[in-house]
């Protein structure tokens, strides 16, 4: 005859087995509904920070990152083009970006950290098309076009800062995203050090 106490024992063991092995099984089961949960890479993707790498950027040259599912431009301006937006102010709606959707530290004719660059979101303030880049002297522009952006769908133009001129349908200025230098040739778009 067993020993009651060993046979205790014996279904003791069987029962925290039994239960060890079900609970892991149940969080094995249930993993992946908590894991759906959490946000997808993807969604991640779509709020997070993007760097850009600007190091083989010309002068005069414009590249494209998207940010939030956004086109981003990064244009590298001339010190003619630079020139030419003090002589544009006449002409704008907000030349000060005083009603404009930018980041405080944002300041001046520039619209810019570094004046060189021009981080902006392409997309027109109007009904959110996206302008096409016009150089300067561009015949379709006009006589006196100094470059800036035309927007395809109601005619709304931006000069090199993205500033609206007056008398067209766009309302504001074109955005600003926050974005910070981490290197002299490194720009992180949808971040900052001041605040965003």
């Amino acid at each position: 005859m067993s020993n009651p106490s060993d046979v205790n024992k014996g279904r003791r063991n069987i029962v925290i087995g039994t239960a060890a092995v079900g609970g892991a099984a149940g969080v094995g089961a249930a993993w992946p509904f908590i894991d759906s949960m959490n946000p997808s890479e993807r969604a991640k993707a779509a709020g997070a920070p993007v760097e850009a790498d600007i190091s083989k950027l010309e002068p005069g040259q414009m590249m494209t990152v998207e940010w939030r599912g956004k086109p981003v431009w990064i244009l590298r301006r001339t010190p003619e083009m630079l020139s030419t937006l003090e002589k544009d102010r006449p002409q704008l709606a907000d030349p000060d970006s005083k009603h404009a959707e930018q980041p405080p530290y944002i300041k001046g004719d520039a619209r810019s950290i570094k004046p060189e660059y021009l981080v902006v979101i392409g997309i027109c303030t109007h009904l959110g098309c996206s302008p096409n880049a016009k150089p300067e002297g561009d015949p379709s522009m006009g006589a006196g076009w100094l470059g800036g952006f035309l927007c395809p769908c109601h005619g709304s133009r931006f000069d090199l800062a993205g500033r609206v001129f007056a008398n067209f349908p766009a309302p504001d200025n074109l955005p600003i995203p926050p974005y910070k230098y981490v290197a002299d040739a490194k720009v992180v778009i949808g971040e900052d050090t001041k605040g965003a």
